[in-house]
């Protein structure tokens, strides 16, 4: 596997060491990185791509996949094959990055632009972003956001108990930190207290299946200032009210249903939609409607300045990676389905329901539902719930257990009759069993559903269980043109195919985002997740049936402690930023475990990625700021200064390394040390691991914590802006402070198996929980697991190696051009450098918004832009990336510098169109061959960005962020 990771051949690299002035590898790294933190990681023996496929079969093997009725949030559903072809399996579509360069972009931005329309159309509210982490991070996210619409002066807030179990963990989570007494009941005496609420929040269909009537209920409260949140099952909501009739102020939920594996959790996308006025509080990324230079219609990202990358710690929340693979593919669910067969499949659903509850309680079992969609409770004994585990276990079936008298179904898409018969089945045994029922006369192992159950079928009465009218949906949804046009396979191909033209991703060319580690994704370690062994497993099933996933997730935990020489992981948090809240935390309970709760003092320096300060200000630290020197490093007398000053409340530093700016800092050991010395822990944000892993053990120099983004050092595909992993690991001392869980406490899972969820856990269970799923997005893990086996450490040393060489071999061809603003020891840089173009403006009447729509026209995404520095470019190439690619990319920017010096214009009307530069009239001063084809190699593989250069402004002022109806589209 490594000549088929890394980019460049031997003889390729022993050119560019040549350039760059090192001997070997060895003498690169030598030179690079102060010596005191060099340190080899072992050798582990490598996988062909054959042998980890024969080892993944292996070990997928050890997951029962029996069928689950389960629910609480995950439910089996079916992603058309069509769409699983043409996006999951697409590198068009899963290499992709997050959508700033909209030009290019404009693909998964209507795709976006669908889901949030798909969201709000559904829900009845204004505005909904572009995907969140998961349902209990959406659910967490909708408590802060309405803690902030009260501008923080009211700290109660009323949850419905019957909430699922996951969401409350994470809303306790959150909520600590933040202050937020919360007081936890049946809604139905929410005004039975005295304290003043800042919110309410309810999920309905609630974690018992019982569909509420809450039309009322927001006018019944004390305080008419008090919003409502609710959960949402998004799927239900083809045939329930919208949230808007019942007066909801913010509505959360996940897409899981539409078309996303179960597995073992995740990764699957969230939303929070909400009235209008509240859009400026909403987290997330938003996209919105605006329009290019000629006029026309544009997607972009909208409202960007409440994000992290720009508030900092003042930011609205610390997302960063949402799940945008996740939102395309189930907005690409309802594309498909439309609103008739999304509705049909929701009343089959509710249909077959309402048929199993009639039989059942034929059966002399009390339904405690009065009303419901997809889920029944049902009262059994203590001995009839024994009996039924009995018979589940010879079906290779799961239910739901929320106490030992209760037994609860969740009925999904894929549900057939012959499963219904079965369900059927278990039940009518022991209720013949208990002499509650007649005997039954028919083979329960018949393969075709028995002509006795069809009989059954057909005196089944349902109007017994149907919904009063308040409840029924009554206007119709989802008429926009996007939505009742692509029903056949064939237009849904040529749809997917039309908005993968409008993006490039890495299957066009190189995406050189400094501290986005654009590496390959090997199309093998891709496949077995999306094997049903992998991918149809409940996260809260049985621990016992899920022996592959454990294996595979303390092979991937044994692997990254000894990549970082850290003694414990955690790999729940689905995203860096949430790793760094949970790392954040973990730090926190330590401290008050020692009796020291007064340490919330967390250093950070001033170029820190602003997911640091949001998250340090999400875990209810005080954010103190490290200058930094002239040459991009921390002040280390500053840090001195202040780590004195606050050694009695000094909780943590959070510190990247490599800096961002792209440059191994001598004085590393030294700032542990004083950090150390003055009571605070070290947390290491693992943003730039790329340039250390198995070079370099950071828990020698010593950290205490860091995190890793799989989604960048260990090859998971960025898709488009999520999925993402941000597991945590610590030293010994903090291990126990780990992230748990109320359903499976994944600490333990080694040792202890826990078979069923009791709802009395919350309180010894949910401790630091900042995931919906015990394991976090635990699908993808097997992503990260596949490239480490089969490029073993031998493997992943000289990929850092490489990444290393590369960045360092454009650093000096690119010298020639630019000023590299920041270098290192011996002038050397590490996985990534910053050109200075500061001057630009001043000296050339152009910017790097100029420079970044230019390298469109030559085929190439644009480095990152602003940051860490204001006016500068930071280019990090991976690994990945062949000599030839990379020389491409330099002479686009060096011929860009002439032209910056000669005719800027070519920059300032950038990106040209393909209808541009096809127009009969051509008004510039340079020619269409200028424009389209800057280079002779740009006409091989010429990408045509799909619009214009998009207005900005224009889109922020004129907010819209859903599609317009069908009959906008009327002549």
């Amino acid at each position: 596997m490594i000549p088929r990771h890394i980019g460049p051949s031997t003889k390729e690299a022993n050119q560019m060491l040549e350039q760059v002035g090192c001997s070997s590898l060895e003498k690169l790294i030598k030179d690079s990185l102060p010596k005191e933190i060099l340190s080899l990681s072992g050798d582990k023996n490598s996988l062909s791509e054959i042998e980890f496929l024969k080892y993944a079969k292996h070990i997928g093997s050890k997951n029962e996949v029996w069928r689950n009725f389960i629910g609480q949030g995950y439910y089996q559903s079916f992603l058309p094959t069509v769409i699983q072809k043409n996006i999951l399996s697409n590198p068009s579509w899963y290499t992709a990055y997050t959508p700033y360069q909209a030009e290019i972009s404009q693909g998964r931005l209507e795709a976006l632009f669908n889901f949030q329309t798909m969201v709000t159309e559904l829900t009845g509210m204004d505005i909904c972003n572009a995907s969140l982490l998961d349902e209990a991070t959406a659910a967490a996210e909708a408590i802060s956001m309405a803690w902030n619409i009260a501008r923080q002066k009211k700290h109660n807030v009323f949850i419905d108990k019957f909430i699922f179990a996951q969401s409350l963990a994470v809303i306790k989570t959150r909520s600590k930190t933040l202050g937020i007494k919360l007081i936890i009941d049946d809604v139905k005496n929410v005004n039975n207290y005295d304290e003043d609420f800042f919110a309410v929040l309810v999920q309905n269909p609630n974690s018992k299946g019982e569909v509420n009537n809450l039309q009322n209920l927001k006018t019944s409260f004390k305080d008419k200032n008090t919003l409502l949140l609710l959960g949402v099952d998004l799927l239900s909501l083809n045939l329930l009210n919208s949230p808007s009739k019942c007066e909801a102020d913010i509505v959360f939920g996940t897409t899981q249903r539409f078309g996303l594996a179960l597995g073992f959790g995740g990764p699957h996308s969230a939303f929070i939609s909400c009235k209008g006025q509240h859009k400026r509080q909403l987290p997330g990324r938003l996209i919105g409607l605006s329009k290019d230079k000629f006029g026309n219609p544009a997607l972009r990202m909208a409202l960007q300045t409440r994000e992290q990358h720009i508030r900092r710690e003042k930011a609205t929340s610390n997302i960063c990676t949402s799940q945008v693979l996740l939102a395309v593919l189930s907005s690409m669910y309802a594309v498909y389905h439309g609103p008739k067969g999304l509705k049909n499949i929701a009343t089959n659903i509710h249909t077959k329901t309402k048929q199993l509850a009639s039989q059942i309680t034929k059966l002399n079992y009390t339904i405690n539902n009065t009303y419901f969609f997809d889920t029944l409770n049902i009262s059994v004994t203590e001995e009839d719930q024994k009996n039924i585990k009995i018979h589940l276990t010879k079906h290779k079936v799961n239910f739901y257990f929320p106490t030992n008298t209760q037994v609860q179904i969740s009925i999904d898409e894929l549900i057939t009759e012959k499963e219904m018969e079965e369900i059927y089945h278990i039940f009518a045994k022991e209720s013949f069993a208990n002499g509650r029922g007649e005997k039954l006369m028919f083979d329960q192992k018949h393969l075709p559903v028995s002509k006795e159950y069809k009989q059954i079928l057909l005196n089944t009465i349902t109007k017994n269980w149907d919904w009063s009218n308040e409840l029924q949906r009554t206007d119709l949804v989802l008429q926009q043109k996007v939505f009742n046009s692509h029903h056949s396979e064939t237009k849904m191909m040529r749809y997917i195919k039309l908005l993968e033209k409008k993006d490039l991703a890495l299957n066009q060319s190189m995406i050189p985002l400094g501290s986005c580690t654009m590496k390959l994704t090997s199309a093998t370690s891709l496949e077995p997740m999306m094997w049903p062994e992998w991918s149809n497993l409940h996260p809260f099933a049985p621990l016992n049936q899920a022996a592959g996933y454990l294996q595979m997730i303390k092979e991937l935990k044994t692997m990254l402690c000894e990549l970082t020489g850290l003694d414990a992981c955690s790999v729940q948090p689905n995203s860096g930023a949430q790793g760094e809240f949970a790392g954040l935390l973990t730090i926190a309970a330590y401290h008050k475990k020692n009796k020291h709760s007064d340490k919330n003092i967390c250093l950070v320096p001033q170029s820190a990625h602003g997911t640091n300060p949001a998250s340090a200000n999400m875990a209810g630290m005080k954010v103190v700021i490290i200058n930094c020197d002239d040459k991009g490093n921390i002040d280390v007398n500053d840090l001195k200064t202040k780590a004195e000053k606050y050694k009695n409340t000094l909780a943590a530093l959070m510190i990247t390394y490599p800096s961002t700016h792209g440059v191994f800092e001598e004085s590393i050991i030294e700032i542990c040390k004083i950090i150390h010395d003055n009571g605070g822990q070290i947390y290491l944000d693992g943003a730039n691991m790329n340039a250390l892993i198995g070079i370099s053990k950071p828990a020698l120099w010593p950290i205490d914590i860091c995190h890793l983004n799989l989604h960048k050092t260990f090859s998971i595909p960025h898709g488009g802006g999520g999925p993402g992993v941000g597991p945590i690991l610590v030293r010994k001392h903090l291990q126990s402070f780990l992230p748990s869980h109320p359903v499976h406490n994944p600490n333990v899972y080694d040792e202890d198996f826990v078979e069923d969820f009791v709802e009395d856990c919350f309180e010894d269970c949910f401790k630091n929980c900042v995931s919906a799923s015990p394991w976090g997005s635990a699908s993808i893990l097997t992503i990260s697991w596949a490239y480490l086996l089969m490029l073993g450490f031998e493997g992943v040393k000289k990929s850092t190696k490489i990444a290393i060489l590369n960045a360092n071999y454009m650093a000096k061809k690119l010298s020639k051009h630019f000023t590299i603003l920041y270098t290192g020891k011996n002038n050397f840089v590490a996985h990534e450098c910053i050109i200075d173009c500061r001057d630009f403006p001043e000296k050339y009447n152009v910017n790097i918004e100029d420079i970044a729509k230019r390298l469109m026209d030559y085929g190439f995404h644009s480095p990152t832009m602003a940051w860490p520095v204001p006016g500068t470019l930071m280019i990090e190439p991976t690994e990945s990336e062949s000599k030839e690619e990379m020389d491409k990319f330099i002479e686009a920017l060096s011929n860009i510098k002439i032209e910056i010096k000669k005719q800027p214009e070519l920059l300032k009307n950038s990106p040209h169109t393909l209808s541009e530069v096809t127009k009969d009239k051509w008004n510039y001063t340079y020619s269409r061959s200028q424009a389209a084809y800057p280079l002779a190699w740009v006409r091989e593989n010429k990408f045509w960005p799909s619009v214009g250069r998009v207005d900005q402004a224009y889109g922020d002022k004129n907010l819209i962020c859903s599609c317009p109806l069908v009959e906008s589209f009327k002549e």
